[in-house]
């Protein structure tokens, strides 16, 4: 088992999980290039701001291979992670998550990205010799996602009648575009199994950004928060990419797309690696509902911001916060 630095494992909160092992089957999945899949994306993010994609074109082998370098990472002896962190906010970290307080069962690398597709300026560590098979695997790895997010993005546009079919992928396509990656690992905690419970891998939150694209190893975890507040269980795929809608395409839409709220708990029975690509805008690019999506006489719900004002704004607060509740009118 990996052992985790600082803070000690009683911080973590317990989550009680009597229905543990009882998933949900109601999570929309969805063949991009299948006819109809414009309307079943706008539906599955009015529905549930979730989605998986099936079908989607990403070769198999890419999702391994990053997997596999993530599994070899995260298996270093402890010091030797961390040359590569502490994430600040970028590197390597374990536990904690954010400054605010935040702690889990987890440890991760966080990558920013951009046009490159990877910034190395805050993870030297890649520029290594040895660290050779893993840029390579990302950067393979998130060339593929991007296309990805342009054709769901683009399918929502679609959904949403919009002329301009590029009206959220532009925003997240931008030289100056703000886009993170993230390998989570939530190692294997042998004592949750004799227990009626699982530990706080990632606490309950929303992601701030447009939209949010993960992938994780065959285990599972993942849960989402229904509309009337109920938390269910999403079945583990590998196979599969699921998307969240975020806080800023909450915003675009005028809340017609509902920002997932979701968390991640440890139960002790299989470690976990997860892939996250999340994709937000530049930071002066200003967020505020889209005139299409308005119907007539309706009124914004919020008030115009910036990302770069929104992600300061998110970076100050829990993983619980409503981020969106200052914004609102």
């Amino acid at each position: 088992m990996v052992v985790l630095t600082n803070p000690t494992l009683e911080q973590i909160p317990l989550v009680r999980s009597p229905k543990h092992g009882a998933y949900f089957g109601g999570i929309p999945a969805i063949d991009l290039s299948a006819p109809g899949a414009a309307e079943a994306v706008v539906k599955a993010c009015e529905d549930f701001g979730f989605f998986k994609v099936v079908d989607h074109g990403v070769p198999m082998e890419l999702m391994r291979r990053l997997e596999a370098e993530a599994v070899k990472f995260f298996a270093m002896p402890q010091a030797d992670k961390e040359k590569s962190g502490p994430a600040n906010p970028f590197g390597y970290g374990s536990k904690r998550i954010g400054p605010n307080g935040d702690i889990g069962w987890v440890e991760y690398l966080l990558f920013a990205v951009t046009s490159d597709p990877l910034s190395h300026t805050s993870m030297a560590f890649l520029e290594e010799p040895s660290a050779s098979s893993l840029r390579s695997a990302l950067s393979d790895y998130l060339r593929a996602l991007k296309k990805l997010a342009v054709q769901v993005l683009e399918l929502m546009a679609e959904g949403l009648k919009i002329e301009a079919r590029d009206a959220f992928s532009k925003l997240v396509m931008d030289e100056q575009s703000d886009g993170i990656f993230r390998l989570n690992h939530y190692p294997k905690f042998p004592l949750l199994e004799r227990l009626n419970c699982s530990l706080t891998g990632f606490g309950e939150h929303t992601d701030p950004q447009i939209i949010s694209i993960l992938r994780s190893n065959n285990s599972t975890g993942l849960q989402i928060a229904l509309k009337d507040g109920s938390w269910v269980s999403v079945p583990s795929d590998q196979a599969s990419f699921y998307i969240n809608v975020g806080d800023s395409l909450q915003v675009l839409t005028n809340g017609r797309f509902r920002s997932v709220k979701h968390r991640v708990l440890a139960n002790g029975i299989k470690s976990r690696v997860s892939m996250i690509y999340f994709l937000g805008a530049a930071a002066a690019e200003k967020i505020a509902p889209l005139a299409e999506v308005m119907g007539e006489g309706e009124q914004s719900k919020y008030k115009e911001f910036t990302w770069g004002e929104y992600k300061k704004a998110a970076y100050t607060t829990r993983l619980s916060d409503n981020r969106l509740g200052q914004f609102e009118k």
